[in-house]
């Protein structure tokens, strides 16, 4: 395990649809599952992968993961493999947000406020050692400072219009920074100044306390914090459903790219991370160009450039 000397949570989000990757997992699997229950590299899912990579700074009895109830054929090992209250289901998926404020108010039940790391779980890492010494590097960051939160931002190869992008505030410290400005999916044109300017891609990868994130969701979006606050407190076999069911009943889809992150920018600080070839499972290009790189051929190769073409 990677050195830090606090003893952070993890939330893994595994609750998404995989919608846009579908067109390539649906040929491999023969069902509709979600990318994050699928094996694109190996024979492990992206989320046996994604729960490895967090082993390396966090304990396995420090992990949530949070999914949808409407995925239950493929998570259910999950109930066997986890300690009770770290698996999260989540009546509907209503988006990243009520997912990350859920994951926080869980870990705040079962540990009281400490730092969290938010891992999504359709990345592809090629150097995964260094990508979380830099998680473990921004827990200690932020191990004295329960209102910081930090994004890792990752040095980006090209002028990639289908990520998000951080700007960093100028700083003398050339690795935390205050972040200036979020831009969501530039232009081209857009994108290569974003480049030229030392600007970074949104890796979506957070660490805070766990605080911080429910009262940056109080904040910026206050109707769904105070739908979920009630869950806080009834979280056990016993409860824990039926007070789900009751706070997403009237949950709209609420992103924290979209409705969190660009509002609370001057609250925010990113980490620069160097390449390590680091990609998001997005669409079935993204994934040949990650195969690619690493010098994989999956049986999926011809399928995905098919696709891409």
């Amino acid at each position: 395990m990677l050195p830090t000397t606090m003893s952070p949570w993890a939330v893994i989000l595994a609750g998404g649809e995989g919608a846009r990757l579908r067109p390539l997992t649906q040929r491999l699997t023969g069902d509709a599952r979600p990318k994050q229950f699928c094996p694109l590299f190996g024979s492990d899912t992206l989320l046996d992968r994604t729960r490895r990579r967090a082993d390396m700074v966090i304990c396995a009895d420090r992990q949530i993961v949070v999914v949808t109830a409407a995925h239950e054929a493929y998570w259910t090992p999950l109930v066997r493999e986890l300690l009770p209250g770290r698996l999260l289901v989540q009546p509907q998926n209503r988006g990243t947000a009520p997912a990350i404020v859920l994951g926080a108010l869980a870990v705040r039940h079962l540990a009281g406020d400490t730092p969290i790391v938010i891992l999504p779980s359709d990345h592809d890492i090629a150097d995964e050692r260094t990508f979380m010494k830099a998680v473990a590097d921004a827990v200690e960051a932020v191990a004295d400072r329960r209102e910081m939160v930090v994004l890792l931002g990752i040095e980006p190869r090209d002028a990639e219009t289908e990520y998000g992008w951080i700007e960093p505030h100028p700083a003398d410290d050339p690795v935390i920074a205050p972040i200036q400005r979020f831009w969501e999916k530039p232009s081209p044109a857009v994108a290569r100044v974003l480049l030229e300017r030392g600007c970074l891609w949104n890796s979506f990868v957070m660490v805070g306390w766990a605080g911080a994130f429910v009262t940056l969701a109080a904040r910026m979006v206050p109707d769904l914090e105070l739908a979920l606050a009630p869950v806080e407190a009834a979280f056990g076999p016993r409860t824990e459903a039926a007070a789900l069911a009751r706070a997403y009943a009237g949950l709209s889809t609420v992103g924290f790219s979209e409705a969190v992150l660009p509002r609370a920018a001057h609250q925010l600080s990113v980490m620069r991370v160097k390449d390590v070839g680091w990609c998001d499972l997005g669409n079935p290009q993204r994934a040949l160009e990650s195969a690619r790189r690493r010098g994989h051929a999956p049986s999926w190769l011809q399928e995905a450039a098919s696709l891409s073409a």
